[in-house]
């Protein structure tokens, strides 16, 4: 992850729109481009995100966090797409069964998408990390869902680096830098930039694109 593309003041508001999934449209353009060595993994993914009225919102993240930490498998950019930067689709998460933390908090943000719950209410999120070392501590840029029950809530943290889901609050160790959804760009603060339909966060945008290509509506 180069958090240092990324400053927040060289980024603008990202356009405003309702998501739903067309799974088999992309499971078809799945087994079209990676075979179907992973049909199994997008069928159980569908099933994890599935939407039902029955289950409240932070029980299917629950769901969601807890199959995407299990099937699938850390990976860097480097290793998994030979580049030193990526931002992967949901689909090609699948395909390669592997991701970075970035593509972990994407992927999750989809599949609350894909249960019903509005993208408004999750943001992925650009921290610093504290970690602890042979050296001592270090700050490591990485990246999280944070989920929002009501507006002014404290977020809810899923991370791909812990199986349990914890406030905001209870995660010491992150330092949020700036976040965003389908919506908008917040600053640390939590507040929206206040401009809409237009982005300079350019994987973002060009994840969105290929998104929609692959069956994101």
């Amino acid at each position: 992850m180069l958090l240092s593309r990324y400053h927040p003041a060289l980024l603008a508001v990202l356009v405003s729109v309702a998501w739903g999934i067309d799974f088999l449209r992309m499971e078809q353009q799945l087994v079209a481009r990676f075979g179907s060595e992973r049909i199994s993994l997008f069928r159980d993914w569908q099933t994890a995100s599935a939407g039902t009225s029955s289950v409240t919102e932070i029980d299917k993240l629950k769901r969601i966090n807890d199959f995407i930490n299990r099937r699938i498998q850390y990976g860097t950019d480097e290793d998994i797409w030979d580049l030193s930067d990526y931002w992967a689709t949901p689909m090609e998460t699948i395909g390669r069964g592997r991701g970075d933390c970035e593509d972990f908090a994407i992927i999750k943000f989809f599949s609350g998408i894909g249960a019903g719950i509005p993208g408004s209410k999750m943001r992925l999120v650009y921290v610093k990390a504290t970690r602890i070392g042979p050296s001592g501590t270090y700050n490591q840029a990485h990246m999280v869902l944070a989920y929002y029950p009501t507006p002014e809530a404290e977020p809810l943290i899923l991370d791909n680096l812990f199986a349990e889901i914890k406030p905001a609050s209870r995660r010491p160790d992150l330092h949020p830098v700036f976040s965003f959804n389908s919506e908008a760009l917040f600053t640390v603060t939590g507040k929206s930039s206040g401009v809409r339909g237009t982005t300079q966060l350019s994987r973002w945008h060009d994840l969105l694109q290929r998104a929609r290509n692959e069956g994101v509506e």
